[in-house]
């Protein structure tokens, strides 16, 4: 995704804080809230959904060293907004509001996010 002006990036359809409902692959039918977006590899970090199992080596603060389950990213053509007011999983889009402001809106309900 690359937007007509090559300095700034492509505008997403989800954002950090999103509630979102995984739509394919390992962690499908999943839902969690967005803790990171990387806008440059288009790929999303979501809180509880696709762990993957981490070795750390021993250091000095931890000794011993250990397995950490964390989050993987998700790409975010993986992922769809869930609509707060049906709590369904929705596609996005972009209207101006009451004072002129571009915001985003769930098609379903027609809803501001």
């Amino acid at each position: 995704m690359e937007s007509k002006n090559k300095n700034l990036p492509a505008k997403l359809h989800i954002r950090k804080g999103d509630t979102v409902k995984v739509i394919s692959g390992n962690a499908k039918g999943e839902t969690g809230v967005i803790k990171t977006v990387l806008i440059e590899k288009s790929r999303a970090t979501v809180e509880g959904v696709n762990l993957i199992t981490k070795h750390v080596k021993p250091n000095a603060q931890n000794p011993q060293g250990n397995i950490e389950k964390r989050e993987g990213t998700i790409h975010i053509s993986n992922l769809m907004v869930i609509d707060p007011k049906t709590g369904e999983a929705t596609r996005t889009g972009r209207k101006a509001n009451e004072k002129g402001k571009l915001q985003r809106f769930s098609k379903k309900s027609g809803d501001f996010l």
